[in-house]
């Protein structure tokens, strides 16, 4: 029997100081904007994912500040079915590209490049709603073995 079954995935919305958030261009299909994040490995805990995901495409070192939810429509990933675990982040210095990063940016809330790529339109306006007050995340607890 062959099970067919969501990829389970990361992505980061991480804030720099002065308050813009860290986009990065992707390098592959589909292109477009989109935040960091990626696949979480056999072995890896989904907060390590996050980690190394946002080490990997930005270079930057990144202190997981809430849980702001999980992603999982069937057509959110035109390449297959993804579960996305989405953390909000803060990083300090200058992102760099990394990995499948074709290029990186930060920018304001309010001035987003477009095309933003998968669900992250709907998951950018659940971070502003988060930042406001209007909407509950959960706090990051770390998964004890």
């Amino acid at each position: 029997m062959c099970y067919r079954n969501p990829f389970p995935t990361v992505d980061l919305v991480i804030e720099l100081e002065e308050g813009k958030v860290v986009l990065i261009r992707r390098r592959n299909p589909p292109h477009g904007w989109a935040l960091p994040g990626g696949f979480v490995d056999y072995g890896e805990s989904v907060e390590e994912a996050a980690r190394r995901e946002a080490q990997e495409e930005t270079g930057l070192e990144v202190e997981l500040v809430a849980l702001l939810g999980v992603y999982s429509q069937p057509g959110r990933d035109p390449r297959f079915h993804t579960q996305t675990t989405v953390f909000a982040a803060r990083a300090q210095g200058s992102p760099r590209a990394g990995d499948d990063a074709g290029e990186v940016a930060a920018f304001p809330l309010e001035e987003l490049p477009q095309p933003l790529c998968f669900d992250h339109t709907r998951i950018l306006e659940h971070y502003r709603l988060w930042r406001a007050g209007q909407r509950s995340a959960a706090p990051v607890s770390e998964n004890e073995p």
